[in-house]
């Protein structure tokens, strides 16, 4: 579904992303994990269309992406959650929600699409009219997903939904990944809280200074491959656990 190939991006003339190849199947849920400065909310942002590729290429559904303005992107049939939400903070739910669909074309289907949405997050509809910058943390990411979703995407990417949130609502997120993967959407997952990227993705990536370390299938990620060790130095832990080294290390298909 969303390929890239040898993306090269830069922000203030410094590179950031290194020539990342990466591949999200439809259906399945790819996460990619890295240490704090690595680049992967510039590679969302680069497929989302706000940074451009200095050189490779993006392509979603078998179309290149990577020249398109943000509206073009959303309306091709991406969803993006950022990492610090970016809500309408002084407008109410229900107008950040018409605001998503305003991104995505559909204005029509908005009041069945509202009530998908409230039925995922039942918190958010008793508080429709109320303004987004007093909802709780959790609310408020919930209320980022909810924008997101309600233009009704093909490829949902969500960049560190658990950030500074409470277990009991990364839980809930969780629950949620797994719920629209069995619905079908493909999501690619950003995050920092290993256990929570390992436990709902298919498949996972490492990304380390610009670069993809190592990927593979997630089962052997969460038995085989040293965190510590790729985070720390952008090495790939052996089947033993003794850290080796490398660069774009495959241990599965893609």
């Amino acid at each position: 579904m969303l390929a890239l190939r040898n993306a090269q991006v830069d922000r203030s003339e410094l590179p950031i992303l290194k020539g990342v190849s990466l591949d999200v199947p439809a259906g399945r849920v790819v996460s990619l994990l890295g240490p704090n400065g690595a680049g992967k909310t510039t590679l969302l942002s680069a497929i989302s269309g706000i940074f451009p590729c200095r050189s490779g290429s993006i392509e979603f559904l078998g179309r290149r992406i990577d020249r398109l303005d943000p509206a073009e992107v959303v309306r091709a049939g991406i969803g993006h959650v950022p990492q610090n939400r970016e809500l309408f903070w002084e407008m109410t739910v229900r107008e950040n929600l018409e605001a998503g669909v305003l991104g995505s074309g559909k204005r029509r289907e908005f009041e069945k699409s509202a009530e998908q949405i409230f039925d995922y997050f039942p918190a958010l509809r008793p508080r429709a009219r109320q303004i987004a910058g007093t909802l709780s943390g959790g609310e408020q990411q919930m209320l980022a997903i909810a924008r997101a979703l309600i233009g009704s995407p093909k490829l949902l990417m969500l960049d560190e939904p658990s950030a500074g949130l409470a277990p009991r609502i990364v839980a809930g997120i969780g629950e949620l990944i797994s719920q629209l993967k069995r619905e079908g959407l493909t999501i690619l997952l950003v995050e920092q809280n290993i256990p929570l990227a390992l436990d709902r993705s298919d498949y996972t990536y490492v990304l380390v200074n610009g670069a993809i370390r190592i990927h593979g299938e997630t089962e052997t990620a969460r038995h085989r491959w040293d965190f510590a060790a790729l985070y720390l130095s952008g090495s790939a832990g052996s089947p033993d656990g003794t850290p080796g080294r490398g660069a774009d290390i495959s241990l599965g298909p893609g």
